[in-house]
């Protein structure tokens, strides 16, 4: 019996004593067979005012320790995940004022920064990675786009689990060719995300070997929910926004987590509104919840969505045709007061060139679609003037080359010195911001 945690089944009530009984049920409620538990603690919920005080120098989100569902430290895998910086960013605060007249304050979760894989699914895979070690897991099975995939591959690795990734068709070779370097299996599913994850499932029941939980997943879920505690311990409060790109969902879940496991506490104050884009190739959630809008959010509406077989899109990595988080994340983001919508992926090319000009960083497409929602939440005036902006950016260009050779817009091809133009960083301005200021 777990002494430091423990589930209890959103549909029965059921109690499940901790990763053990978890996995032997299948990862379902052994009474009614449902998957979706929270994630109680024993730990006294006053020692978060501890852990996220300003003063404090965490290493990894294992600083959290205490609310995260790993019973003994002897079995923590970390890269020094999960305390990726939040920075400023003057020049969105600029363009705001400068097009809205809006006086806002935007914060960037520098989650590129991460050391194992330069992605905010690092925070998951750590504690995935822990959890199977602290059970005796062996082996493991993945269905992802890309960045999941990359996460779990590298921190399973080093946990000595041999993990099986499946990926669909139009998955980035980079991607691939990452987990591919750490050992592990990589199936490259010839169909969309959705039929990978079901050939997945297919081998997983095969071997008799476990499989992630989705976005609901313990292990992911409390993973994430960290995002807040970092929020409050560098910004000192809660954002009044929340933006990310959105695939399945599991960053917003995890922050109404972390604010449910402390609501009586009142420390992280009201829960941020999410404003949440999609690839305008493949936005089933955006299409659904426009519908639902339109029509005044009829009963039933969250039940409504589209499904999209084997989209062609630009950014594989947050293309979920099937979005079976809906009925879910719906509602979570109209508790919130928030929004889905769908942003440009022929744009992400001009995003990944304006942020290396403007900050010297070189993002992948899933954080450019993210940061395009935040030039659309403007557009749409969704924002308000004298709110804070919390932008969860989710990627580095790590496996995202081709994106890169794409984004290059300064080379000249020369046979003496003739032909070389003197040169003007500042000339670039203009280039860079230009789909911008038309936006």
């Amino acid at each position: 019996m777990s002494k430091k945690f423990y589930f209890k089944c959103k549909t029965c009530g059921e109690e499940i004593q901790g990763f053990k009984e978890w996995f032997a049920n299948g990862q379902k409620c052994p009474k009614c067979g449902d998957n979706k538990i929270d994630t109680i603690y024993n730990t006294p919920k006053e020692r978060i005012k501890e852990l996220i005080n300003k003063d404090a120098k965490p290493e990894s989100l294992w600083h959290y320790f205490d609310f995260l569902p790993l019973e003994h430290k002897e079995n923590i895998v970390t890269d020094g995940e999960g305390v990726a910086p939040i920075e400023r960013w003057a020049f969105f605060e600029d363009y705001a004022k400068r097009k809205y007249n809006l006086n806002l304050e935007v914060y960037i979760n520098r989650n590129d920064k991460s050391f194992a894989t330069g992605t905010f699914k690092d925070k998951g895979g750590a504690v995935a990675a822990s959890v199977l070690k602290e059970n005796g897991v062996k082996e493991y099975v993945v269905a992802s786009t890309g960045n999941t995939a990359a996460a779990f591959a590298h921190y399973l690795a080093k946990a000595g689990i041999s993990c099986s990734i499946f990926m669909p068709g139009d998955a980035f070779r980079d991607s691939m060719s990452h987990i591919s370097a750490y050992g592990q299996k990589v199936f490259h599913v010839q169909g969309d995300y959705a039929y990978a994850k079901k050939v997945a499932a297919d081998y997983a029941k095969k071997h008799n070997i476990l499989m992630t939980g989705g976005n609901l997943d313990p292990l992911r879920l409390e993973a994430k929910k960290t995002q807040v505690f970092e929020m409050m311990r560098l910004l000192g409060k809660i954002p009044d926004v929340y933006i990310q790109a959105l695939s399945g969902g599991t960053g917003p879940f995890s922050v109404e987590k972390a604010f449910k496991d402390f609501e009586e506490l009142n420390i992280f104050g009201k829960l941020p509104r999410f404003l949440l884009s999609q690839g305008d190739r493949c936005a089933p959630m955006a299409d659904a919840w426009k519908k639902a809008k339109e029509n005044n959010y009829p009963e039933g509406w969250e039940k409504d969505y589209p499904i999209y077989e084997n989209p062609e899109v630009l950014i594989p990595t947050i293309a979920t045709g099937n979005p079976g988080m809906y009925p879910l994340m719906g509602p979570l983001v109209k508790r919130s007061g928030g929004e889905i919508f769908e942003v440009s992926e022929d744009l992400a090319l001009d995003m990944i060139r304006l942020v290396a000009y403007e900050r010297v960083i070189k993002i992948g497409p899933a954080s450019a679609a993210g940061l395009l929602g935040f030039f659309e939440a403007l557009k749409r005036g969704l924002i308000k003037d004298g709110e804070s902006v919390f932008i969860n950016m989710g990627e580095s260009a790590n496996r995202a080359y081709h994106y890169m050779h794409q984004a290059a817009y300064t080379i000249s091809e020369v046979h003496s010195v003739d032909d070389c133009e003197h040169f003007d960083r500042e000339k670039n301005r203009k280039i860079v911001w230009e789909p911008f200021e038309n936006y």
